[in-house]
């Protein structure tokens, strides 16, 4: 039987306290008996479309409150409700429409001022949203929501000061309110202040365990803070939490990328941008990792899409990341223009480059420090391990660290040093970031050790502990800003000296980094101004060389490497993004000019190669003469196949390094033109130093003519390749020993001024 009007009045009281009591399920069976006497009963209808709401079943709340407000069109309190349902079904145009409605029929709502002031934030609408705010606080000025909403419209307006005030004001009316010590901590993570940031977030999570928003910004000041194995746990718990929360992706890749754990970030990437295809940071993390596996076409793809969704992300090294991609697929559509602005946003303070990229770039010393002083600014404050202490052993100790004691370029470079180290004055440690899989090379760098520790895992704190534990005298970065380095294990200054070497062809413009070894010719005495560190010339060239390298077993013939039986050979085996457009200009001009003449150059990526085929066709030059020769997995023999060059072309900017010293090793004489950066003038103190001092030109033109008259002329050519090979075993490039006597004068003066208690100070190293 259907209860009468009178008698629905009675059971709508009885629905009323039930709801009010907390027991929903009894509520809601007697609001529906309400409706069966009055399908039209608005405080049913209503009521069943908050219970609904309340559980999560939005289309079914909204389709209650809607019917309930064809019965009252303007009742305030269900416009309302109906606003909070529709911004929760994801229409906050139908929702700001509605709660305008809701105040036209009663202008002192301070729940729609509120309310609507949360969705014009969204929507970026930050001076009308305070305005709703100050609305709802002037009908209820204790309205602590009201307040906290209040704060993160000034927070987005960058009115970090007055925005904490707001959030305090919010804490103090509701201590428990988790929104408002989740701004709090919001404020002081952008004040630089994260131990705070996190007490707030810590504060925020002990009240509301699932504020996803909370775990996500505790998660990003924790990978901030390089604590990246805690913000995985954190971003792992929001993305739990809320499996279609696209953020929390995100921060699980980012702090994947941080643990060098790609592949599993690449996963992550994938499902934020399934979730969100437009979200720019996570496009950014996909190039970030596409360029470590160097896949650089397919990285700067997702940097192209990444800018052009969010062009601020420029402002985030973003965009020297995109064009060093660029560079290596070798993409010269609209280079200077994407050149020229990079630069000229770098000279406006603007962080829109890591260094390493710019080295490949026209860019000055004073470009490059202050690349560098960017780059060092933006890490997270810490504080020094070590704490003055001055140290008394028999030995000096010296640790190198880097990732690249392994198969790699440095390794084969410094392996001699490291074994002709005077173990009576010197102890050595080896602070290893990447193992990388054994190799011939790492078992012989590893031996040359009085200690070898890999830590590929260990955070820069524990490595830095680590240091101070064995109270190492001089640490080396052989990384400085490559892949894989650790700036953060210096920043903590571990030792009391600090030095940069070799990795790295420039400075790191740090504070905690006290020299930089180097040579006259990479750094003259007039640029000493555009170091943060104190130079140290060593005698002939700063490049540790080993005189031992293995000879190759067997020389391929001309024909097993795709080189013509006769015709000059030139060659150039750089990274394809050393390679511009004005050097290849000149090089095939030489192809033009010497006939029957090939380019011979290092395949570095599918890309590349079909860019720089179809730049030679462009010129003139058919595509059959450039000859890409693959890599080989035994360096010994690519080191043997170079000694079919005639003539090793440098690039420009970004001069060839250990390249240089492979094909002067291989009896290669290197033509180079000198430029201004350490970057551009390292193959110049190789030629020098191996007593070639002809090699060295200082424009292109004479660099062009010379390479010219080179080609031209086999009895000079001749007398030339004669000379490297006497002097390859008579100069000090090659004497390993000797280089290692120089290198350990330079930290035994280092050690000295240091036990005196002097600060670092430039100087030149005695050649006796």
């Amino acid at each position: 039987m259907q209860p009468s009007i009178s008698q629905s009045q009675q059971i709508l009281a009885r629905a009323f306290a039930a709801h009010q009591a907390g027991n929903i399920a009894q509520a809601e069976f007697l609001y529906k008996m309400v409706l069966q006497a009055d399908r039209k009963q608005f405080d049913a209808l209503h009521m069943l479309g908050l219970i609904e709401a309340q559980r999560g079943n939005f289309p079914a709340g909204l389709a209650r409150i809607t019917d309930a407000l064809r019965v009252r069109p303007n009742a305030p309190e269900a416009l309302v409700n109906l606003g909070r349902i529709q911004s929760e079904l994801g229409d906050p145009a139908a929702a700001v429409a509605t709660y305008k409605k809701a105040l036209a029929a009663d202008p002192k709502s301070a729940l729609a001022h509120s309310n609507l002031s949360i969705l014009l934030r969204r929507q970026r609408q930050n001076d009308e949203a305070l305005s709703h705010c100050d609305k709802a606080l002037q009908i209820l000025p204790d309205y602590a929501d009201a307040w906290n909403n209040r704060g993160n419209a000034l927070f987005d307006l960058s009115r970090v000061e007055e925005a904490l005030t707001n959030y305090n004001k919010a804490v103090a009316l509701v201590p428990n309110h988790a929104h408002a010590h989740l701004g709090r901590g919001n404020v002081f993570a952008a004040l630089d202040r994260p131990d705070d940031a996190l007490a707030a977030y810590d504060r925020s999570l002990a009240i509301n365990p699932n504020l996803v928003e909370a775990l996500l910004a505790r998660g990003e000041v924790l990978r901030q803070l390089g604590r990246n194995d805690e913000a995985l746990t954190v971003f792992d718990r929001a993305r739990q939490l809320k499996p279609d929360s696209a953020e929390a992706w995100l921060g699980c890749g980012n702090a994947m990328v941080a643990l060098r754990r790609h592949d599993e970030a690449f996963g992550a990437y994938d499902r934020a941008l399934a979730l969100m295809p437009d979200l720019p940071a996570a496009w950014l993390g996909r190039g970030n990792v596409f360029l470590e596996f160097k896949r650089f076409a397919e990285a700067f793809a997702a940097y192209d899409r990444a800018l052009n969704l969010d062009p601020e992300l420029a402002m985030h090294f973003a965009a020297g990341h995109r064009l060093y991609a660029k560079l290596s697929i070798c993409d010269w559509t609209e280079l200077d223009a994407d050149v020229t602005y990079l630069l000229s946003m770098l000279r406006e303070g603007k962080e829109v480059s890591y260094p390493f990229p710019i080295l490949s770039m026209p860019s000055t010393p004073a470009d490059q420090l202050l690349c560098a002083k960017l780059a060092v600014a933006d890490l997270p404050p810490v504080r020094s391990v070590w704490n003055g202490e001055t140290y008394a052993h028999d030995r000096i100790r010296v640790a190198y660290l880097s990732s690249d004691l392994r198969e790699h370029a440095v390794a084969y470079l410094t392996a001699g040093m490291f074994e002709q180290h005077d173990k009576s004055r010197f102890e050595t440690t080896a602070i290893s970031f990447d193992a990388g899989p054994d190799s011939e090379i790492g078992r012989r760098v590893k031996a040359s050790f009085d200690r070898f520790i890999d830590v590929p895992s260990e955070s820069d704190q524990d490595i830095a502990e680590l240091i101070r534990q064995f109270e190492i005298d001089i640490v080396v970065d052989l990384n400085g800003f490559t892949r894989n380095s650790r700036l953060g294990v210096f920043a903590r200054r571990p030792a009391p000296v600090q030095v940069n070497y070799l990795g790295y062809a420039g400075t790191m413009g740090a504070g905690f980094y006290d020299y930089i070894i180097a040579d006259a010719t990479v750094i003259p005495e007039e640029h000493f101004e555009h170091y943060s560190e104190k130079v140290v010339w060593l005698p002939g060239t700063f490049m540790a060389n080993d005189d031992k390298r293995a000879a190759a077993v067997r020389v391929p013939s001309r024909a097993e490497l795709q080189l013509p039986e006769d015709g000059f050979v030139f060659c150039s085996f750089n990274q394809a993004c050393k390679i511009e457009p004005a050097m290849f200009d000149v090089w095939t001009r030489l192809l033009k000019a010497v006939d029957g003449s090939v380019l011979w150059l290092k395949d570095n990526d599918p890309t590349a190669s079909d860019n720089l085929r179809r730049e030679a066709e462009r010129r003139g030059v058919a595509a059959e003469r450039l000859i890409f020769a693959p890599s080989v997995p035994d360096v010994t023999a690519h080191w043997a196949r170079q000694q079919w060059a005639d003539l090793f072309l440098d690039t420009l900017h970004y001069n060839a390094h250990t390249t240089a010293s492979d094909a002067l090793w291989a009896g290669v004489p290197v033509l180079t033109c000198i430029g201004s950066t350490f970057a551009a003038r390292v193959a110049a103190s190789l030629v020098h130093a191996v007593g070639l001092s002809e090699l060295v030109t200082d424009s292109l033109a004479d660099y062009e003519a010379l390479a010219l008259k080179l080609a031209r002329e086999p009895a000079l050519l001749s007398s030339i390749k004669a000379k490297l090979a006497g002097n390859r075993t008579s100069f000090p490039f090659f004497d390993t020993a000797r280089f290692t006597c120089h290198i350990e004068a330079a930290y035994t003066t280092m050690w000295q001024r240091r036990q005196r208690g002097e600060p670092p100070q430039s100087f030149v190293v005695d050649p006796s």
